[in-house]
């Protein structure tokens, strides 16, 4: 850490240095015209000096060019007008823009300049990351119409789902666990609700969402496969604006705007379902079965000083489910993930701005369960206090500095018993469950260089430490990527990154209530590791209307973890008897197109791949495929504006079927015990064939109308909804019966969902 300090303290000395050459800094703020939210991922480009920048997450940027008479600077969005500033460079320069919503034509000479400007997947270092607009979300069909950010992350090249229905994703290869989602910089572990049919995340809160699966630069860490970044909306510090949308299953509200115009905003938006409400009057005498969940969002951020700007949001989600028969059967689950994050912006100089953070989140679920004459309960939970301070450095136009650090205090406690129903109240004490705490940090740098015109690198190392009371791990962790342009539209990247993750999320049953646990490396379940290639082309078309990218990538898991045969449920942290560790390849081909402006928008996305596992305790050491593993992944969506009022929007994906492990024999025994009826089955391999192929249509119509109550007019919408138009009965699982009149056994399809249509009402004010 000595080193990192005395960085510091070297780029603070030279910032106090007075420039030898004649060069001035233009910097500032991005935002929305109308609402003041800010734009992330903006461009700013010079037109003379033929330089540029983007803003930062928080639409700050910083763009040093030498002085000149005139200076011409081009501000662009998708999905903005771009706006033109001339000016005269002779000393540094605050300039804050606010663009409008719209697009009209540009005459020749800014029609040149976007060319350059609105093509960051061609230009920026970094292959693997995808930019997913929050509009997108909005538009393209869900189940029971709620729009939803992890079904849409589903939708992109490189990442498979889970099982039918469910927002769960695996990226490249990796598991569930090896995502790390964020929100506004705070960890959600789980970032489901019950099922996984949908995500905790509520899309009007959102401002954006940046999904990177390859080239990581090294300010992210923590988790082998994916970083999903995602930020919430700060509040219109504009007008009072309300929003909602009532569906077949849920309602939601968002209600922003200013604490003080042009300084100050809030947000707050939530959700709720009533299938408790609905379902009650149709439940048999003696049932009790309900459920429900809830999200809520939260957000203030004020800006105390043209250098100062403090932020404060919050989110809470949590699932509540009962299923009560009079048979003396009964379960009750309740999950749920809370954040709280507090962040600091200051600007040093036009060229150095920080940003400071304290986090607190935390996930717990507490399942209890009752049948005959006994009961069992399942508690666990993990929770972080973090905090972190990162600087970006901009010395020019072609660098971009971003060092820092990060602490992160874990605890975990975790606990599972069984009893009989003759005791009273809960089975665990959560006072008296011994916990564990560990620590997590890094120290990191990253310098996005521009060499030359054609050349640009992103090079940096991170640090990861990892200490408990009975063992520490310290990793160096080196990233690079390039890009060389190959035309003003065209490039070929390359990227190298070696992550570690030093927690674990450990699946204590088959059953699909969110039964997962999480525990941290031990002497023996030691940190996994990846180790990823990756290389592509990137080519767009027609003044960056289509983008396109061809993506290969060769990544290596090491120190993967699996329960041994025959074991499947856990009662505290001290797992590590029971796991068994191993390795993986992934390794594939990915192709994307997206057309992003027109009445006709959306994307093709299609994956090559193949995932492999081994462990030396499972399948005799040999080599089996991920139980994800998707040989050809093809997703389609389109959205169509067929008029001002009328927008229908489709997705269509195939998959090649989930792997899964079918018996060769049987064998009868009579005292096999009913369960078996008297069947054992024989199994030689893992995850030895497949399911039939997964595929599905659905397609949205969306209405927009106006009202007018009480003399003031709002906008207003009707969205309708078919999820799997055709139907189509996709797998779900297969289990295996004995034909009694034949004495054969017969594989058996479950199927879950079939078409859903779903209708759901939307306004704002």
């Amino acid at each position: 850490m000595k080193f990192y300090f005395t960085l510091i303290s070297t780029l603070l000395l030279l910032l106090a240095t007075p420039s030898l050459s004649q060069k001035h800094t233009i910097s500032g703020y991005m935002t929305d015209a109308v609402s003041g939210e800010v734009l992330i991922g903006a461009t700013i480009f010079a037109t003379k000096f033929e330089k540029g920048t983007t803003t930062n997450n928080y639409g700050f940027y910083s763009l040093t060019l030498p002085a000149s008479d005139s200076v011409g600077l081009v501000y662009s969005y998708i999905g903005y007008e771009p706006q033109i500033k001339k000016m005269f460079l002779n000393g540094n320069m605050k300039l804050d823009v606010q663009l409008a919503t719209g697009a009209s034509s540009l005459d020749e000479v800014v029609v040149r300049a976007s060319e350059q400007l609105d093509d960051r997947n061609v230009q920026r270092a970094q292959p693997g990351v995808i930019d997913i607009p929050i509009s997108k979300i909005k538009e393209l069909p869900a189940i029971l119409g709620e729009t939803d950010v992890l079904k849409i992350v589903q939708l992109l090249p490189g990442v498979q789902s889970g099982n039918e229905g469910t927002t769960g994703f695996f990226v490249r290869g990796g598991n569930a666990d090896q995502n790390l989602v964020k929100l506004d910089e705070a960890v959600v572990y789980n970032p489901n609700h019950l099922f996984g049919f949908f995500s905790t995340f509520n899309s009007r809160a959102l401002n954006n969402v940046n999904l990177i699966k390859g080239g990581f630069p090294a300010q992210h860490g923590g988790r082998l496969s994916s970083i999903l970044d995602i930020t919430m909306k700060e509040g219109n510090n504009q007008n009072y604006k309300t929003e909602g949308g009532i569906g077949l299953i849920s309602s939601q509200l968002t209600f922003e705007g200013p604490i003080k115009k042009n300084e100050a905003s809030f947000i707050v938006s939530g959700r709720r379902t009533y299938l408790d409400f609905l379902a009650r009057p149709f439940l048999p005498k003696g049932n009790e079965s309900n459920y429900h969940f809830y999200d809520l969002n939260g957000k203030v951020n004020w800006r105390l000083s043209p250098k100062d700007r403090i932020f404060l949001s919050g989110f809470r989600g949590r699932d509540l489910a009962i299923y009560k028969e009079t048979a003396g059967i009964e379960y009750n689950i309740g999950f749920g993930n809370s954040t709280a994050t507090a962040r600091w912006n200051h600007l040093f100089s036009p060229k150095l701005f920080s940003n400071t953070s304290i986090i607190v989140n935390s996930y717990d679920q507490n399942i209890q369960t009752k049948l005959d004459q006994s009961r069992a309960q399942v508690l666990s939970s993990i929770s972080d206090v973090n905090g972190k301070m990162e600087f970006q450095y901009f010395p020019n136009p072609n660098h971009a500095l971003r060092f820092g650090g990060v602490f992160i205090r874990h605890r975990f406690l975790s606990a599972g018993e069984t009893g009989n129903l003759a005791g009273t109240g809960e089975l665990i004490d959560r006072s008296k469950v011994p916990t564990k705490i560990v620590n997590e940090w890094a120290g990191y740098i990253n310098d996005e260089w521009k060499v030359t015109k054609d050349i640009s690198l992103s090079v940096g190392v991170r640090v990861p430490g990892f200490t408990s009371t009975d063992t520490s791990f310290l990793k160096i962790e080196p990233r690079a990527s390039a890009k060389v342009s190959v035309t003003d539209r065209s490039s070929i990247k390359a990227g190298y990154a070696v992550m570690n993750q030093f927690l674990h999320q450990i699946p204590s049953s088959t059953a699909s209530i969110p039964s997962d646990i999480w525990i941290p490396s031990t002497n023996q379940t030691l940190p996994q590791q990846s180790e990823q290639f990756s290389i592509g082309y990137f080519q767009n078309f027609k003044e960056n209307k289509f983008e396109s990218s061809v993506e290969l990538y060769y990544k290596t898991m090491d120190r993967q973890v699996l329960f041994k045969e025959g074991n499947l449920l856990i009662q505290s942290l001290d797992v590590d008897q029971f796991l068994t560790y191993g390795k993986g390849w992934s390794y594939g081909a990915e192709f994307f197109v997206r057309k992003n402006t027109g009445r006709l928008t959306g994307w093709v996305s299609y994956t090559l791949s193949r995932t492999e596992q081994q462990f030396d305790d499972l399948n005799f050491g040999k080599k089996f495929p991920f139980r994800y593993d998707r040989t050809h992944n093809l997703s389609v969506t389109g959205t169509y504006k067929l008029s001002p009022k009328w927008t229908l929007s489709s997705a269509f994906v195939f998959t090649t079927g989930a792997a899964f492990t079918l018996p060769v024999s049987r064998f009868h025994s009579n005292y096999a015990g009913s369960i078996f009826e008297g069947n054992y089955f024989v199994y030689e391999s893992r995850n030895n064939t497949r399911m039939n192929p997964y595929h599905r249509l659905d397609v949205s119509a969306t209405y927009k109308l106006k009202h007018r109550v009480l003399g003031k007019s709002y906008d207003a919408e009707w969205v309708f909804g078919v999820y799997n138009v055709y139907s189509r009965l996709n797998p779900y699982f297969v289990y295996f019966q004995v034909d009694p009149l034949q004495d054969k056994p017969v594989a058996k399809q479950v199927t879950l969902l079939p078409a859903i249509p779903s209708v759901s009402y939307n306004f704002k004010f």
